[in-house]
């Protein structure tokens, strides 16, 4: 994939003065899939959320395909069961001769069929988030594995936005941001949100809504989205089971069944209906930086 770092002063055209962005090639478009990207503050629960996501799509009958983008590598592992190698790893064993993989040297079957991938990414201070997810998404197509996904699902490091890890933005149809109701996780996705509507006036990836997690209540979500044109699309509480079962290394649908669990697992397979009908794409508008300080802030 030939990557196009664009000039620091000119920037992509609409992306932003000043701004450094990872081009897409054309010829890596992921295809007739539906595709998601999942952002939010860090810790804020982005892969538990995408893999139970990626568990009630795989549920509904559809064909799924998880790529977790950060170094860390541990976006799937409830899924999988493990800690896989991630793309990076496999391309530096054969010196990055792409050519010399498998399918199966990267790719990972998880719970009901969900097929799963570590993007990896750089060493720490070195090297662009967008080139792993553009050298990811070059080796599922070259080996024909998007041709048989029906839907495929980005989790992103953080709330990081930059060029590189805003790269899954060029390929996604929808992207959902997760956040608690408080001030760092709503902070958060307003800058997200800018980076969001940034990458939509060059890409066909447009703004989904909120997901409400690790949360009782949702007022300060609620009244955030109200005041910029966002939309919640689903609430996941605050609960011990979800928790655990990312010590139990698997899905809240493996979990045993409580009353608060069915609950919860409805929700996730509400939300995968609501996102495989499609949502109305939002123009929400964020706040500058001192603005959501009045306007998220107590007296």
């Amino acid at each position: 994939m030939s990557l196009n770092l664009l000039d620091t002063t000119s920037g992509a055209p609409g992306d932003g003065e000043g701004s450094v962005q990872v081009a897409l090639d054309p010829a890596d478009k992921i295809g007739t899939a539906k595709v998601f990207a999942v952002y939010g503050k860090g810790g804020i629960g982005k892969s538990t959320t995408s893999s139970n996501l990626s568990a009630a799509f795989s549920l509904l009958g559809h064909r799924v395909l998880q790529i977790g983008c950060d170094p860390k590598h541990d976006s799937t592992f409830t899924l999988t069961k493990r800690m896989m190698p991630t793309v990076i790893d496999v391309l530096e064993t054969v010196d990055f001769h792409s050519e010399e993989l498998r399918p199966q040297d990267y790719m990972f079957e998880g719970y009901n069929g969900v097929m799963c991938v570590e993007a990896g990414g750089p060493p720490a201070g070195t090297g662009c988030g967008g080139y792993v997810v553009g050298q990811t998404v070059k080796l599922l197509k070259q080996h024909h594995l998007l041709e048989d996904t029906d839907v495929v699902i980005f989790d992103v490091l953080g709330d990081v936005v930059c060029g590189g890890f805003a790269a899954p933005l060029q390929h996604a149809d929808a992207a959902i941001v997760v956040a608690a109701n408080d001030f760092d996780s709503i902070f958060a996705m307003n800058r997200i949100v800018a980076a969001i509507n940034a990458k939509a006036k060059n890409y066909n990836v447009r703004l989904a809504g909120v997901v409400a997690n690790r949360s009782r209540e949702t007022d300060e979500i609620d009244r955030f989205s109200e005041a910029i044109g966002m939309r919640r699309l689903a609430h996941f509480a605050d609960l011990d089971a979800i928790r655990r079962s990312r010590l139990k290394k698997c899905t809240l649908f493996e979990m045993e069944s409580t009353p608060e669990v069915e609950i919860a697992r409805e929700e996730y397979m509400n939300l995968a209906r609501k996102l495989w009908a499609g949502v109305e794409p939002l123009d929400a508008t964020p706040m500058k930086d001192r603005d959501i300080f009045d306007f998220l802030g107590f007296e």
